[in-house]
């Protein structure tokens, strides 16, 4: 595609029924409320789509379903890590071949490698494709940090390396410098965390966010308010959205899918490797609170 990538970028999680089975009609489901809810692209399957816990077969089963099923309406950029250059190789061309818009890659996850091994990684997964690579900027323990020095050279050593997705700290900081040094072939630095951090990203050229996709309308009502330079709007909310913030650090892993079943999205909000006690009484009535105080800014109200 020529026109740069940009806006909410949203990320469907990856559903699982009573079995702990892939869900794949709530998949096609999610990615039809992500649709629904505005979002200007589709991420999967990434850390929020819980890429880890899924088998290699189960991955490109969720490419297939997430590519059909968005059927070209948006961008799809497919989630291709590997645990090593080969790994992310197989998973980059299938998603080529299926017709993805890009891929997302963080560097091997389990036995890290040095920079020059990134950058040898990186070349790797970019001889073999021809569509643009998303250089995932993650912390540990499942990311590798890299430092703007590092992702310089990506961006211009790297063939189809166009566009970044920062998320160590300081993100603001590094967005800056990043799209200051690495040249006009960086297309855009993504933010993640949920938009945690957009307000502040925002003022330094974030070409956009890839949030998990529980509340994805109104992560694209507070975009659309930053790019039409309403910052009050944008302002008042993120302040509706920061206490959905706080609960799902406190219970990470099962806010997104809580969320989506409440929303008459998916039957059910397992999630692999998690205690279904993760949540508890007062984590779900303050869930309650929650969403009572966000739904006037939900654009999506069912199928």
């Amino acid at each position: 595609m020529t026109k740069p990538m940009r806006g909410i970028y949203t990320i469907p999680s990856t559903p699982f029924d009573e079995r702990g089975q892939l869900d794949e009609e709530g998949l096609r489901r999610i990615v039809d409320f992500c649709i629904g809810c505005g979002a200007h692209g589709i991420v999967s399957p990434v850390n929020a789509s819980e890429f880890s816990k899924l088998t290699d077969e189960e991955r490109l089963r969720v490419t297939r379903i997430v590519i059909e099923q968005t059927a070209g309406r948006v961008p799809v950029v497919i989630g291709t890590a590997g645990v090593c250059t080969e790994h992310a190789v197989m998973f980059s061309r299938y998603a080529e071949e299926l017709g993805a818009d890009a891929v997302i890659a963080m560097p091997p996850y389990v036995n890290k490698v040095d920079e020059e091994g990134v950058l040898a990684y990186y070349r790797g997964i970019s001889e073999a494709i021809r569509i643009p690579i998303f250089v995932q900027n993650c912390p540990p323990p499942v990311g590798t940090e890299f430092s703007v020095n590092t992702l310089v050279r990506l961006v211009q050593e790297v063939e189809h390396v166009e566009y970044i997705k920062e998320e160590t700290f300081p993100t603001t900081h590094k967005l800056s410098a990043v799209r200051e040094l690495a040249g006009p072939k960086l297309k855009g630095v993504f933010g993640g965390a949920g938009c945690r951090y957009l307000l502040l990203e925002y003022p330094r050229g974030s070409a956009g966010n890839m949030p998990g996709c529980h509340i994805t309308d109104v992560c694209v009502r507070l975009w659309n308010a930053l790019e039409a330079g309403d910052r009050a709007e944008a302002k008042r909310i993120y302040g509706l959205m920061a206490p959905l913030f706080a609960l799902e650090m406190q219970c990470p892993g099962a806010v997104y899918k809580e969320v989506l079943r409440r929303r008459g999205v998916i039957r059910c909000a397992a999630v692999r490797n998690a205690s279904p006690k993760v949540m508890d009484a007062e984590d779900h009535r303050a869930l309650d609170e929650i969403l009572a105080d966000l739904e006037p800014l939900f654009t999506w109200h069912g199928f």
